[in-house]
């Protein structure tokens, strides 16, 4: 992929002890069809000693984080902790709010993403976001919101029948396709709030990208509507390289492969204090503080 970010404009960058025994988390099989990912799969998305910067303010220091093709990462933790901030560091969206910083390296399939002359808007092509609140765009019909993310492509945007094709899939992609097929020109705002997030996900899968990060993507669904997106952030693997913020531990055993344990010290930075195989992370957890957290002992 290293073609696929092209040069635009100069960017500058600024530049224990074994835990006690916690309950076990129930892990059921949520798309039992879905092949595990393979052992040696390859890195898709890296982050090498990545601190977020506020101002003068120090987020999220110094993480480093793999993260690989056709698996689900689940990054859990108590509020605060830098774990969104992690995610918009990965795809260039930490550097739109003002005063915001980051150091340390991400690379895309070895490719720096921060590096002088890549363009962000390019990054995020590949690597997708989907936030906590579904954001259909109140003035778009459903099928105008799923092609939206194609205006990113500037010049190289489909003719429209290829955009239709592509919507299409995107819908399919995303489980909406059937619920929504007569109803494409109707507005975004009349489907339901489940219905409106993987609307937002079709719109994120619109560009084919390489990674899919998801913020709390259930965080204000109802469970029916919460069981649909883990559904289908489980059958995403199977394609792409998968990052969800979640505070719910059972949707964390659940959907995702790999869990990444973060909490903020006495100054308010966030930290990953244990990264590891799912299961393993919630039934014998290597650190203190991530079977306590676990466990209910706080947080």
């Amino acid at each position: 992929m290293s073609s696929a970010l092209q040069p635009a404009s100069p960017h500058v960058r600024d530049s224990a002890v074994a835990a006690t025994e916690s309950p076990r988390v129930p892990r059921p099989s949520v798309a039992p069809n879905a092949e595990a990912p393979a052992a040696n799969a390859r890195v898709r998305l890296k982050a090498a000693e990545l601190s977020a910067f506020f101002g003068s303010s120090e987020v999220v220091k110094s993480i480093s984080m793999s993260f690989r093709d056709r698996e689900v990462t689940a990054i859990i933790g108590p509020s605060g902790c830098g774990k969104s901030t992690l995610l918009r560091c990965l795809n260039r969206m930490h550097e739109t709010v003002p005063t915001a910083r980051v150091a340390g390296t991400v690379t895309l399939d070895d490719q720096d993403i921060y590096a002088r002359g890549v363009n962000a808007i390019e990054v995020r092509r590949h690597v997708g976001m989907v936030f906590q609140r579904p954001t259909p765009f109140p003035t778009m019909s459903i099928r105008d919101n799923v092609a939206a993310g194609l205006q990113i492509l500037g010049r190289e945007r489909p003719s429209k029948t290829e955009t239709d094709h592509i919507v299409e899939d995107a819908l399919r992609r995303a489980a909406l396709l059937d619920e929504v097929s007569g109803r494409l020109k109707e507005s975004a705002f009349g489907l339901s709030g489940g219905q409106q997030q993987r609307l937002c996900i079709a719109r994120a899968l619109a560009t084919r990208p390489a990674v899919l990060l998801l913020d709390e993507p259930t965080a204000s669904l109802d469970p029916i509507s919460t069981q649909k997106v883990e559904e289908l952030v489980y059958e995403l693997r199977q394609d792409m390289t998968v990052v969800i913020v979640t505070h719910n531990m059972q949707q964390a055993a659940r959907v995702s492969d790999k869990t990444a344990f973060f909490l903020a010290d006495e100054r308010r930075v966030g930290k990953l204090i244990e990264y590891g195989p799912t299961q393993q992370l919630f039934e014998q957890p290597e650190m203190q503080e991530t079977a306590d957290y676990i466990s209910g002992r706080f947080g």
